[in-house]
């Protein structure tokens, strides 16, 4: 066993990936809970789908539960996205039912892996391509590289569709707002856990040709409210998107 060979291992996989999901059916930005569930739909049912993550580690928001107390609070119409995953919840009371936190991100992660998601981690977006009025891609960079402000020149990856699943900061959405292609976005709104829970479903979908939103982003672009550690309305929010997306891919 040499260095150089465990160096070219990784090297040889990891640029085979990268070169292998250049041109994608979809591209997803943010390995959140409604990010990782809409890859985890799209790709069970055949489509070709990359998730870029900027951070170290992925899962958004689960892993924190509430102020760290680690779990996380699932309500009736979602329970069956957990039955789908095999992830084990508890009922507590009306309608409502509460799972493990590091239980629900590491099996939505393992589940979407091997359905056949593609993950890039510490890769951060940091613009779209238009082309004729429609996203038809992303821009991408190391995360290291745009925290440090070098300038460097980045990569692209083509995609038919671009997923903005970067949560209260809608931050792919806001490329467009930049540029002048979308209007302004108000931000969520102040803590309603129930009215949150319906419009961040309601407001998932297409909002400029070729993107969509999901999760709190949704909720960010239609200033609908927050509504804190109940993960139903992201689960439902990425099949949402999922289903619309995989019926427009035929």
């Amino acid at each position: 066993m040499k260095e150089v060979e465990i160096s070219r291992a990784i090297v040889e996989a990891y640029f085979n990936d990268l070169l292998e999901n250049l041109s994608l059916d979809v591209a997803i930005v943010g390995a959140g809970p409604s990010g990782m569930v809409a890859g985890y739909y799209m790709t069970k049912n055949g489509a070709k789908v990359a998730i870029f993550e900027k951070k170290l580690s992925i899962g958004g928001g689960i892993w924190g539960g509430a102020m760290g107390f680690n779990r996380i609070v699932v309500q009736e119409e979602a329970k069956e996205i957990l039955d789908e995953f095999g992830i084990n919840y508890r009922p507590f009371k009306n309608g409502l039912y509460v799972a493990d936190a590091i239980e629900t991100a590491t099996t939505i992660a393992s589940k979407a892996v091997k359905a056949g998601v593609k993950f890039f981690n510490m890769i951060e977006v940091e613009d779209l391509i238009v082309k004729e009025n429609r996203v038809a891609g992303i821009v991408i960079n190391w995360t290291p590289v745009m925290m440090t402000g070098l300038h460097v020149d980045p990569l692209t990856i083509e995609a038919k569709f671009v997923v903005d699943s970067t949560g209260h900061g809608a931050q792919i959405s806001q490329h467009l707002l930049k540029r002048g292609l979308m209007e302004g976005i108000p931000g969520e709104g102040p803590m309603w856990a129930e009215k949150g829970e319906e419009l961040t479903v309601e407001h998932t979908g297409e909002v400029f040709p070729g993107l969509y939103v999901t999760g709190m982003a949704a909720n960010a672009l239609a200033g609908a409210p927050r509504m804190g550690p109940i993960f139903g309305g992201m689960f439902l929010s990425g099949r949402k998107a999922a289903l619309e997306i995989l019926q427009k891919l035929g």
